[in-house]
């Protein structure tokens, strides 16, 4: 089966409205006349990448524009410098697979970003493992899909995993080209949003804009596209009334680890866990520490590309390089990941957990605790914090309610945080920048 089936498939009327932006909205017959044409402006072998820079519902008929072409669809975002832009796109020359549909690109956090070729198949596999977990649970069939609000870029995997997860459940879409609150609380009501996903960066501006009384029908959220603090997602919760559903993936794996409101409703005590493992994947902690904490394995079903040997187990588990722990219950709990923990001369401090405390206090807007190198310890946890707070106030929060070799040794007072396309703090980079 092709993705391509998705919009071709869809079971809406060909006159019924199937995707809306903030300004217009396309009917399923408008959709694939748009698609048709655009395939027949390329003139391309069977799996030729072709690099498109869009965004919106631009990049949506782009990217089933080169499925019908035959060709393998390479997202680029616009929202970069023209430089990178040019360079990302020289690198697709050679990235040429029959059986490929698209192509995604790793985050870059530690490194160059690295492309990963999804193919038709393996996506759909994808989508359908966390589609199965949300079939299983209890609903209202009576009522129409909720329309599949994508607050986020369609030139990034978070935005067209969610554009095509929408397709195969039946359900309308609705796209935002650039996020801002106010509109986004627009088309919640407009479209009766009753479930969404939202990057942890945008659940932030909602918790802090008080303009915004209610979100109503909106009832829940999936975390999608950088770790959520629990501090965060509380927020969210208490304000709203809106449980936020977390959960786990990668580019490499899809999502493996998320919520069911059936556990949102029976576990709220577990909030800022990502969840439990989806059905047909297994989860373990490769040596764990005393609390439990380890490296995240897992083994899915299937990956988007074959791994390298140094990513899997003898019997088949994929590294995450993510720190994790299972509680009783099998929810999972992301610590961070192995390469930011930082060893204070035999210590271990976990940034995630003192970012924690840190945004406790009234002021700070946000905040990454990341290592400096130390003659005598080797490394010491810093922090660098986005707000207008006295670091003896910081100091003392932090050291009050952790362990004191937990507490940095330095605060980097910084105008914002360096943050990759889908909202992951560049810790490297601020390393570098502050060291």
């Amino acid at each position: 089966m092709s993705l391509l089936d998705l919009l071709l498939d869809h079971p809406f009327a060909d006159d019924d409205p199937l995707v809306h932006t903030v300004a217009s909205s396309f009917t399923k017959a408008d959709m694939v006349e748009r698609v048709e044409r655009y395939a027949a402006t390329l003139d391309v072998a069977n799996g030729s990448p072709i690099p498109v820079v869009a965004d919106g519902i631009d990049a949506l008929i782009a990217m089933f524009g080169c499925w019908r072409a035959g060709a393998v669809y390479v997202p680029i975002t616009p929202r970069q410098p023209e430089a990178a832009i040019e360079k990302t796109t020289a690198r697709t020359a050679d990235l040429s697979a029959p059986d490929a549909a698209f192509v995604l690109w790793t985050s870059g956090t530690t490194g160059e970003p690295k492309p990963i070729l999804h193919s038709h198949d393996a996506y759909l596999e994808i989508i359908d493992r966390v589609l199965a977990t949300l079939r299983a649970a209890p609903v209202d069939r009576s009522r129409p899909p909720s329309p599949n609000l994508i607050p986020v870029s369609m030139a990034l995997n978070a935005g067209m995993y969610n554009a095509l997860f929408g397709l195969r459940a039946g359900a309308p879409l609705v796209l935002m080209d650039h996020f801002d609150t106010s509109t986004f609380v627009e088309l919640v009501q407009r479209h009766e949003i009753r479930s969404t996903v939202l990057p942890p960066a945008a659940m932030t501006m909602l918790n802090d804009d008080a303009s915004i009384t209610s979100l109503h029908p909106l009832r829940y959220v999936r975390s999608i596209t950088a770790p959520l603090s629990p501090f965060q997602a509380q927020r969210f919760t208490d304000r709203f009334e809106a449980f936020v559903l977390n959960g786990y993936g990668q580019a490499e794996i899809g999502e493996v680890i998320g919520w069911t409101t059936a556990d949102a409703k029976a576990h709220p005590d577990r909030i800022g866990a990502v969840g439990r493992a989806h059905a047909g994947v297994e989860i373990r902690i490769a040596e764990p520490d005393d609390n439990g904490v380890g490296e995240l394995l897992v083994r899915p079903p299937s990956t988007a590309i074959d791994l390298a040997d140094d990513r899997v187990t003898t019997d088949g588990f994929v590294r995450t390089g993510d720190l994790a722990r299972i509680d009783d219950a099998d929810f999972v709990w992301i610590e961070g990941r192995a390469g930011d923990l930082i060893n204070r001369g035999g210590n271990k401090v976990f940034p995630r957990e003192v970012e924690e405390v840190l945004r406790s206090v009234a002021g700070v807007d946000d905040v990454a605790v990341f290592a400096a190198s130390d003659e005598r310890l080797g490394e010491v946890p810093v922090a660098a914090i986005v707000g207008d707070v006295d670091d003896e106030v910081l100091d003392t929060t932090v050291r009050a309610n952790l362990a004191p070799y937990k507490a940095p040794t330095v605060y980097h007072h910084v105008t914002a945080l360096p943050r990759s396309e889908v909202g992951k703090v560049l810790r490297r980079r601020l390393a570098e920048e502050l060291a």
